[in-house]
């Protein structure tokens, strides 16, 4: 029993560990933090992205995107880029974000992966135009 209560708390701990927030990916690049102003940082901090953030500045603020879509229009070809909510058919939160791409890591805690009810939800797509946010779609 000893053993099995060590286990589950080294699992826990790696979990923890694992999850990314604004400040670990902003731990991980001081030096380009940095070399932005102050209202970018801060909306960096809060996890929050804005027209005209470099792909770089995205991915500080909210991390790997859960999908990359091609989107080709007149104008040309411009990256959307796509983070995904996965929640019971009820609505109830089971987890956001990049964790689906570990299915397969034997860390990866598989109730969400079986959970019979899971449904994912796009809650956010933020599109590029020569490297640049040139727009964001959200929910309201």
């Amino acid at each position: 029993m000893k053993l099995f209560s060590v286990l589950i708390s080294c699992a826990v701990i790696a979990w923890v560990a694992g999850c990314s927030t604004p400040q670990s990916r902003i731990d991980k690049e001081p030096e380009a933090f940095a070399k932005l102003n102050a209202t970018d940082q801060q909306l960096i901090r809060e996890g929050k992205v804005a027209v005209g953030f470099t792909a770089e500045m995205v991915k500080m603020a909210l991390g790997e995107p859960d999908r990359i879509f091609v989107r080709t229009d007149t104008n040309g070809a411009n990256e959307a880029w796509s983070y995904t909510t996965y929640e019971t058919d009820d609505g109830v939160l089971l987890y956001r974000g990049f964790y689906h791409r570990h299915w397969g890591n034997p860390m990866f805690y598989p109730y969400y992966t079986n959970y019979s009810g899971r449904r994912t939800r796009e809650y956010l797509k933020v599109v590029f135009a020569n490297g640049r946010v040139s727009s964001i779609e959200s929910e309201v």
